[in-house]
């Protein structure tokens, strides 16, 4: 089967049907989680690359960094920009641009942050060693992708082999093969962590096909009740055992640039 990337029409198509942030999942809670565990956000300048809804950056923003998104796909922007404009966030700037080729000079930002992305490249190294030029030097890189052994994975590859699958093409990661990534775009190690899909994998696809149908399901069925309080507190003290990182949907990986 010969390998399409995912072009910018590919990504316009898919903002544009997924522009009601309402009814469409934020990324993992620990991707913000890991950035203030490991970074005093205050000041902190921040880039994130393929910002999707921007939700995580504008958390960031809320937080007293000052953000950029970059983004080629314009209805992303677009989503981005409204949620700037109702927050009335003046820390948070949206650059239009490619990711590999990034429109900052190097060593610009203390962060660079992007979820859901590397995976969509062949090769991924290219879009890292950008990433290396324009942080700072003792500044960081969070790469946060689709973990290989998961029901996702498997789901996956049979719409792609079905040419169902929204992007077209997607791969996956092991932790050790993140952490090579990372290693060798040039960063050192700094920390590891992953995540469960919450709610799961099929109550999300449920969730989708009722919408076909007019019928829309809660997001969080269980928010709020006393089971997802303790089910929640219970994987968050899981999550960065090395051990659950070949039971969760995600993974990310924090390196620093010497």
């Amino acid at each position: 089967m010969s390998i399409k990337e995912p072009d910018q029409s590919v990504w316009n198509r898919f903002w544009q049907r997924k522009n009601d942030m309402d009814k469409v999942y934020p990324s993992s809670p620990s991707i913000i989680e890991a950035i203030k565990k490991n970074f005093k956000l205050e000041g902190l300048k921040v880039l994130e690359v393929g910002a999707g809804t921007g939700r995580d950056s504008a958390e960031l923003a809320r937080l007293g960094a000052d953000v950029y998104v970059l983004d080629y796909a314009e209805n992303s922007l677009k989503i981005v920009n409204s949620l700037r404009e109702s927050e009335g966030f003046k820390n948070l700037h949206l650059v239009r641009g490619d990711a590999f080729k990034s429109p900052f000079p190097d060593n610009t930002f203390d962060l660079v942050f992007h979820q859901g992305l590397a995976e969509h490249f062949k090769d991924s190294l290219p879009l890292l060693q950008e990433n290396f030029r324009i942080v700072k030097h003792g500044g960081c890189c969070l790469c946060d992708v689709p973990q290989t052994v998961h029901p996702y994975t498997v789901i996956k590859h049979i719409l792609i082999a079905m040419d169902k699958w929204f992007a077209g093409w997607e791969k996956q990661f092991t932790m050790g093969q993140l952490k090579k990534l990372m290693r060798d775009a040039g960063f050192e190690y700094v920390y590891a962590y992953g995540d469960w899909m919450r709610p799961n994998l099929f109550y999300r696809i449920l969730r989708e096909l009722c919408f076909k149908f007019g019928i829309e399901l809660p997001k969080y069925p269980l928010d709020g009740t006393a089971y997802q309080k303790i089910k929640d507190k219970i994987l968050d003290s899981l999550q960065s055992v090395p051990v659950m990182h070949y039971t969760q949907l995600c993974i990310g990986v924090i390196g620093r640039k010497p």
